[in-house]
């Protein structure tokens, strides 16, 4: 009878101490699993921080409006809607007949100024014949003149004839400055050069000018494209082209970067040269890489036509975005970049939070 209570009081030992057993696991569980979950999270977070990424990002690449730079009618359309076109092809012409009649005029003018230096070079050698022939009348008054004035004081002639010799002298003489006169203004209108070479003559210069800008205006009347990009917004033949009004648009097929609006908070570390990781919301599982080429000196609000005024009126603080563009490296096979894709942006800083601490 007594061997059944002993038993008993065996089995209510065990049970107590199997429950002291659970009990001192599970404070230990409640104690450690959160000081290691703790530990791990303080670990991540010291240990993250060195990459910052946005998906607030986008491709971008050089848009060209292009306008021309004379007015008229559209006579040809030589591209198509989203051709691809290279630097210096033709793309619209416009109507040149007017620059085709004032090119005609300006060779007119061109030909005209030729004789006319021609001329004036004729008339100098004819002044120049003319003093020779006066500097000979000169000669022959002077003698005349004192052949009569010996003559008079010796009362063989009258004193009439003194005073017709006297007023021929001074006539010739007065005769030669004239001339010597109207020479030096035909030699200033060949710039002070009698043998000056007609096509450096600044009539002429003047005249070539007149031609240069009429030619320019004839050759802008061919809008050709600035680089090499895909054309688009076209417009039709007939229609009205106006000197710097937007006519179509190119957009740049070489040179593309990203454009990535990050917080400004994830640039504490970022510097211009650091690796990035591009992934395109087009090409889903494609990556492509590049590097930080520059960072915004200032935030996107502020290029804003309208800036937010912080001094007035409520304010509550927003974490502002800096945009920062990122070079993209492409290869041949390499699929098309578009202006205006999304993209997810990631840079490595190479510094994580743990190494900012250290220092």
């Amino acid at each position: 009878m007594n061997a059944e209570p002993q038993k008993i009081s065996l089995q209510s030992t065990v049970m107590d101490d199997d429950r002291r057993g659970v009990f001192t696991l599970r404070r230990v569980l409640m104690l450690f699993i959160p000081l290691i979950l703790i530990a791990g999270a303080v670990a991540f977070y010291l240990n993250g921080g060195r990459f910052v990424s946005t998906d607030n990002a986008y491709i971008k690449s050089d848009i060209a409006s292009i306008s021309p730079e004379v007015s008229g009618n559209i006579v040809n359309v030589m591209v198509s809607e989203n051709q691809r076109v290279t630097k210096g092809q033709p793309l619209i012409a416009v109507d040149s007949s007017n620059y085709q009649i004032g090119i005609a005029g300006a060779d007119a003018n061109l030909k005209s100024a030729l004789a006319n230096i021609e001329q004036a070079k004729s008339r100098y050698r004819q002044k120049q014949e003319s003093i020779a022939l006066m500097q000979t009348n000169v000669a022959f008054a002077d003698r005349e003149y004192k052949r009569q004035a010996t003559l008079a004081s010796s009362n063989f002639v009258a004193a009439s004839k003194l005073d017709d010799a006297k007023h021929n002298l001074e006539t010739a003489q007065r005769n030669i400055a004239l001339l010597k006169q109207e020479q030096a203004e035909i030699l200033a209108s060949l710039q002070g050069d009698a043998n000056i070479d007609p096509l450096q003559h600044p009539t002429y210069q003047q005249a070539l000018v007149a031609k240069a800008t009429v030619q320019r205006m004839l050759d802008r009347s061919t809008v050709i494209a600035p680089f090499d990009g895909i054309v688009s917004q076209l417009p039709k033949a007939g229609d009205f082209a106006r000197t710097g009004a937007p006519l179509l648009s190119i957009v740049s097929t070489t040179g593309v970067w990203v454009e990535a609006n990050f917080k400004e908070t994830d640039l504490t570390q970022m510097r211009v040269g650091q690796d990035a990781e591009l992934k395109v919301d087009t090409y889903p599982g494609q990556v492509f890489h590049g590097k930080v080429t520059s960072i915004s000196q200032a935030t996107g609000s502020e290029f804003a036509v309208l800036p937010a005024q912080n001094s007035t009126g409520n304010w509550i603080k927003v974490v502002q975005r800096i945009p920062v563009r990122l070079s993209v490296e492409t290869t041949a096979d390499a699929p098309p970049l578009r202006a205006g894709m999304s993209v997810d942006a990631e840079v490595d800083t190479k510094i994580r939070r743990i190494d900012q601490y250290r220092k």
